[in-house]
């Protein structure tokens, strides 16, 4: 008996320490994440007469200030890029929804020849990197008269295999019974998409969109290829631009990744308590 329990205690212990020395390597690892952007904010909000690149390097600002931020909106058309990346990202994460959703449905759903050929190539897509058809994408967009356009941002982004293969996987799990129950009450192939598949599959579709958002809003190589026009620059960049002018000032550099990065950071915090487990299963049971 008393060996018994000094098993049970040694395992407690063991459970414990496991679990202590887990603690330790997350913190580790939240301080490897933070720490750049710690160092990113701080530089921001250094004043004018502080040094930012003393030695030791001070992780805090002595004189905090947003004179880096003010002069940012003030010296830099930042308000324009800001909005243009604003539209791209929104248009790309509604075309996205739309044109993957109704493309995932038949290829989840509905039976055809074909279907799995079909589902393969366009999976295959995926390992084909941007750069291979970025010079076929530049042309089409001439031909079409889209270059220096936000729409020549948002065509190539409107669909993207990885959205149409994690919505088909969503499609794939929702129960059979709703669609027979949508039949009942009457319901076409668009309403079974609309009221049964959408529905239950929502955690899916937002996170498809914080993708597509984050994917778009941080684009910089395709912007930087088809446009030349400064009031259609997008916020990286713009950014760029910042970075690379005579005067260079890294505590406006700073300021603005710090902008670019708060939106990101809002979404996310906005949706994650949406990204929930789907109830479909649950609404059968009922």
């Amino acid at each position: 008996m008393p060996s018994s329990v000094t098993r049970a205690s040694a395992d407690k212990s063991g459970l414990r320490a496991g679990a202590l020395l887990q603690l330790l390597l997350l913190i580790v690892l939240a301080l490897v994440v933070l720490v750049p952007l710690l160092w990113l904010v701080s530089t921001s909000l250094k004043g004018p007469a502080e040094d930012i690149f003393t030695s030791p390097p001070a992780l805090l600002p002595s004189q905090p200030s947003f004179d880096a931020y003010g002069r940012l909106f003030r010296d830099n058309p930042l308000g324009i890029y800001l909005f243009n990346s604003t539209v791209v990202s929104l248009l790309a994460v509604v075309a996205n929804l739309l044109f993957c959703s109704l493309a995932a449905y038949p290829l989840a759903r509905m039976r055809f020849a074909g279907r799995g050929l079909v589902l393969g190539l366009v999976v295959a897509t995926i390992l084909i990197p941007f750069q291979v058809v970025m010079i076929p994408l530049y042309l089409l967009m001439v031909q079409l008269g889209l270059r220096n356009t936000l729409m020549a941002l948002v065509i190539p982004q409107a669909a993207t295999a990885f959205g149409l293969y994690l919505l088909r996987q969503s499609f794939l799990g929702v129960p059979a019974e709703l669609e027979e129950a949508s039949r009942m009450d009457g319901c076409s192939k668009l309403g079974e998409w609309w009221n049964v598949m959408i529905p239950a599959a929502r955690a899916d579709l937002i996170t498809l969109a914080m993708f597509v958002f984050i994917g778009t809003w941080s684009d910089f190589l395709w912007p930087l290829v088809i446009l030349d026009e400064p009031q259609l620059f997008t916020l990286p960049l713009g950014l760029q631009q910042l970075a690379s002018s005579f005067s260079l000032d890294w505590r406006i550099v700073a300021a603005g990744s710090v902008v670019s990065i708060l939106p990101v950071l809002l979404l996310f915090i906005l949706l994650q308590r949406f990204i929930l487990p789907s109830a479909s299963g649950d609404a059968v049971k009922g």
